[in-house]
């Protein structure tokens, strides 16, 4: 999926990401399970959308995550809302992509 959404990042160097900035996320979204549901589904694509775009999508992501924004956080967070997801992959620019993997 493709969200736009800024964000600034709080890093201990000095850094040009400190200050707002916006990027043309993709998130790709890895899931798994033993059994389809009743629906022959592992899960509702639609979920996945609801609670990841839902929430994110054309926001500040520093005002609605509880968290330093940084691609490795919002791979993680994005993997957490999800019970059957294991991988998630963030882009947030060609060339700057990032892959947080449930052990």
């Amino acid at each position: 999926m493709e969200i736009s959404a800024s964000h600034s990042l709080k890093l201990s160097y000095r850094s040009k990401c400190e200050d707002l900035h916006g990027h043309n996320w993709i998130i790709t979204v890895y899931c798994r399970s033993e059994e389809l549901n009743a629906d022959g589904m592992v899960v509702d694509f639609t979920h996945i959308k609801e609670a990841v775009m839902g929430r994110l999508d054309h926001r500040n992501l520093n005002d609605v995550l509880p968290f330093n924004p940084t691609a490795e956080n919002i791979a993680r967070w994005v993997c957490d809302q999800i019970p059957t997801c294991f991988k998630v992959e963030v882009r947030e620019s060609k060339g700057n992509t990032v892959i947080y993997e449930k052990d």
